[in-house]
């Protein structure tokens, strides 16, 4: 029996997935462990496995509530909204972090690493090369996913699926050219404060690359199932908040770690 309720909210159902997703977040982290200390790989499998189910059936379960139930009405989007800039805050943040130790690092270098920036030993990128490019990458990547929301707006299907498949191909395409650099790295994550704030900064940054990418993906299949329409949807609309913020944030690294730190 279908009940009515004389409220605007959302009051979610009982729900398993954040359960599994905390165990699948323990056995990933333990897993890491293993494979560091002892390179055993099936416990960080194991993880990755569970995670990955519990986002596949917690995203079905969310979009079948919006999509199917009309659970998300205007005040439940408003606060999604909300959630999702706060949260987009809290990401600033956490880079900012890194910012500040390559910074204060760079700004007065110790004796330790040769009174000079970047450290004696350390053979950096050339600015010019693969970095250059994973820029003008992301800015398309950028304009990609603005004319698709664009296009979502004024109900054009057909751009709409181009222009957002264009945007995952070059967050793929940034994310194998990331992983060309790191193979050809001539220092690692260990060689002086240099190498703990690059492949720190960078790593992290690839890492969102990735989650945004997926993020897009899952649009892209939404919007190809009809899922989106004009006024609703915000899903999409998360997701490009994301992924300009991911263009902002690698703008600050080429500039600062990349050329600058050069």
């Amino acid at each position: 029996m279908k009940m009515h309720k004389n409220h605007p909210y959302h009051l979610v159902d009982y729900s398993p997935w954040p359960l599994t997703g905390s165990v699948g977040a323990l056995t990933l982290t333990s897993g890491m462990v293993l494979w560091f200390h002892k390179n055993e790989m099936y416990l960080f499998f194991l993880g990755i496995m569970i995670l990955l189910l519990t986002m596949i059936q917690w995203w079905r379960d969310i979009i079948r509530e919006s999509t199917f139930h009309s659970h998300h009405t205007i005040k439940v989007t408003n606060g999604l909204k909300i959630g999702m800039i706060l949260f987009i805050i809290s990401e600033v943040f956490f880079f900012i972090s890194f910012f500040w130790g390559f910074f204060h690092s760079s700004l007065a270098p110790t004796i330790e690493i040769g009174m000079m920036w970047p450290p004696k030993g350390i053979m950096v990128f050339n600015p010019m090369e693969i970095p250059l490019l994973n820029t003008m990458i992301l800015l398309c990547s950028g304009m990609t996913v603005t004319w698709s929301h664009h296009s979502l707006m004024n109900n054009n299907y057909s751009e709409g699926i181009k222009s957002l498949l264009m945007t995952v191909t070059l967050g793929v395409y940034f994310t194998i050219l990331q992983a060309y650099e790191y193979m050809e790295a001539s220092f690692c994550i260990s060689d002086s404060i240099y190498g703990s704030c690059f492949y720190m900064a960078t790593g992290f940054h690839g890492l969102h690359v990735m989650i945004g990418t997926m993020f897009l993906m899952i649009c892209l299949v939404r919007h190809m199932k009809c899922h989106f329409s004009m006024n609703h949807h915000f899903g999409f609309e998360a997701a490009a908040w994301y992924w300009h913020f991911v263009d902002v944030v690698w703008l600050f690294l080429y500039i600062s770690i990349y050329w600058w730190g050069s």
